[in-house]
């Protein structure tokens, strides 16, 4: 993402409530207390360009105009695809970040109309960064992994369903095999879709040499690798591990106040929950097979850390690897702390 302008170098703030049909658009211009009344137009591409005349009609530039909406589910997408193709300046922010940017303004009431004036508000005071959209073999990526993962989700069903039916009496030949055919069907559309994630890491160049590297880490698999290189847009989102650790919600915050108050630090339940799963999920491996995750994840066991606790440490010790391999174009190398000792204690 690319860091807003500074302050005063817009001419029009546009907050944008977004809705599954409807959408509600209010818009503040530096110098006016208030702003016009909230409008509502509909998701379809004819008010989406209405949108874009209206804004323009006030006679500041596609450029000099910053609009600000939520990432609410799938549906800003195409708004903020259309008004960035038309030259707007756009920022998608977190729907927590406009939560509490609204409990600061102690703002107790909720409508689709102040949602939107307080989405302007915050465009005005804090210019969030500005939102590109993502390289097309991104969405190559996260629409399969997607897609697999609902596809994961009804084999388990059918497999419960399988095992549920042996426990009755007698089993019923032709649904057992109804049900066999259906985890046929489910299983071959997974084995495809596998194919194709490991087709495209490997035939598009600069997210095929970053998926290389990846691989070359002992418990970083193909699902793995593409959930690390969508989630972080191929490593450009995040400026340093642990800033895609707290990304990825494996880093543990600090919980105190003064004296009464001091909890232990967790991890909580934020972040980018599926590549936590996958990192967390690739530690059950890399923990008996990758050299350095081994020995930290031995250490932290030895040391009386509960399973979960070291794992998530071990997850988090993954990613600074990943992102070492991927930002430094080199790959794994098991005996790098052993020889980087070895080179310290040489004369």
């Amino acid at each position: 993402m690319n860091a807003g302008q500074n302050s005063g170098s817009y001419e029009q703030y546009v907050g944008v409530d977004i809705g599954a049909e409807y959408s509600s658009v209010a818009v503040l211009r530096p110098g006016r207390e208030t702003g016009a009344a909230a409008f509502s137009i509909e998701q379809t591409p004819h008010d989406l360009l209405v949108l874009q005349r209206r804004l323009l009609s006030a006679g500041c530039a596609a450029e000099r105009t910053l609009v600000v909406m939520e990432a609410t589910g799938n549906y800003w997408i195409r708004l903020a695809t259309s008004l960035h193709q038309a030259g707007f300046a756009v920022s998608v922010i977190n729907p927590s970040q406009a939560h509490h940017f609204a409990q600061a303004l102690l703002q107790r009431a909720k409508t689709d109309a102040i949602d939107a004036q307080t989405l302007a508000e915050l465009a005005v005071r804090l210019q969030p960064p500005l939102w590109n959209p993502a390289p097309e073999v991104y969405e190559e990526l996260q629409q399969r992994l997607t897609e697999r993962d609902s596809l994961l989700n009804i084999r388990q069903q059918l497999r419960n369903q399988r095992h549920a039916l042996h426990q009755r009496t007698p089993v019923v030949a032709v649904v057992e095999e109804r049900l066999l055919k259906l985890l046929e069907t489910v299983q071959a559309q997974i084995d495809t879709i596998e194919r194709e994630i490991d087709a495209i890491l490997r035939h598009e160049p600069i997210w095929a040499t970053s998926a290389h590297l990846l691989l070359s880490i002992k418990g970083v698999g193909p699902i793995t690798a593409a959930w690390l290189l969508a989630a972080t847009h191929n490593f450009t989102d995040c400026h340093s591990p642990e800033q895609l650790a707290a990304y990825a919600g494996l880093a543990p915050y600090p919980h105190q106040s003064g004296k009464s108050i001091r909890r232990r630090e967790a991890i909580g339940h934020t972040g980018h929950a599926r590549l936590r799963r996958s990192l967390y999920m690739a530690t059950l491996s890399a923990s008996r097979y990758n050299p350095a995750i081994k020995t930290f994840y031995d250490r932290l066991r030895q040391n009386g850390k509960p399973m979960k606790v070291a794992r998530c440490a071990a997850a988090r010790k993954l990613i600074h690897i990943a992102w070492a391999v991927v930002t430094k174009h080199t790959p794994f190398d098991p005996a790098y702390q052993q020889n980087r000792q070895i080179l310290a204690q040489t004369p």
